[in-house]
């Protein structure tokens, strides 16, 4: 499999059969960093949201758009949505948000959208077991830091890959992820850069970190 972090929470994800899905695209001027290229298989969109619901810039002549909380299957991908909210007050504050859960090349991967509350057993177990997790931690309108780190815990992946934070040139008002990385030993801090190719034989007997950069 090869991941790609297009920045915030746009990932793009290809497996061994060139199926290729990409999760929250943004058009890239709205929040001040470059627009994501990317040609894909099947969007996934968390919420309507203008920073994270750009399918439009997503090329692909046969491309998927997969919203909403129900289980299917999209071009042989497995994917299970999750209902859950923008927010800590049910959605009062920025609405509801779907956590997306879908597997490729074995690998199970889970995508929190902006998730702005923390997860009850009934959420945590639709979830099930995660391999890589991409979590919000950036605050203000996501889980910060502390919560983040409360998320993990209750999911308990076996990668976990910090999104949706601030970086060079981004005009939302939301935090770096070092305050994130602050509440973790260091040595278990990967930083893999923009892209990554990996096999399950690659992944750690312990629990990691994985920081994309653009």
């Amino acid at each position: 499999m090869r991941i790609r972090w297009h920045g915030h929470a746009c990932f793009e994800f290809e497996d061994e059969n060139e199926i290729v899905l990409v999760t929250d695209p943004h058009d890239g001027k709205s929040i001040g960093i470059k627009q994501p290229v990317v040609i894909a298989d099947i969007v996934t969109m968390s919420h309507d949201h203008f920073d994270h619901n750009a399918e439009r810039i997503v090329q692909g002549n046969d491309k998927k758009l997969v919203t909403g909380s129900r289980a299917r299957t999209v071009k042989g991908i497995p994917i299970n949505g999750v209902d859950s909210f923008h927010d800590e007050e049910k959605g009062a504050k920025r609405g509801e948000n779907v956590m997306y859960k879908f597997e490729m090349d074995g690998l199970n991967i889970c995508h929190l959208g902006d998730l702005g509350e923390l997860l009850d057993e009934k959420q945590v177990s639709q979830i099930g077991e995660v391999d890589i997790l991409f979590i919000p931690v950036g605050g203000t309108f996501t889980l910060d830091a502390e919560g983040a780190w409360k998320t993990i815990k209750e999911i308990n992946p076996r990668v976990v890959v910090p999104m949706h934070f601030r970086v060079g040139g981004l005009s939302l008002s939301i935090s770096s992820v070092d305050g994130f990385l602050e509440m973790v030993d260091s040595d278990l801090v990967v930083k893999v850069g923009n892209e990554i190719e990996l096999t399950r034989d690659d992944f750690p007997e312990g629990q990691e970190v994985w920081v994309f950069s653009l």
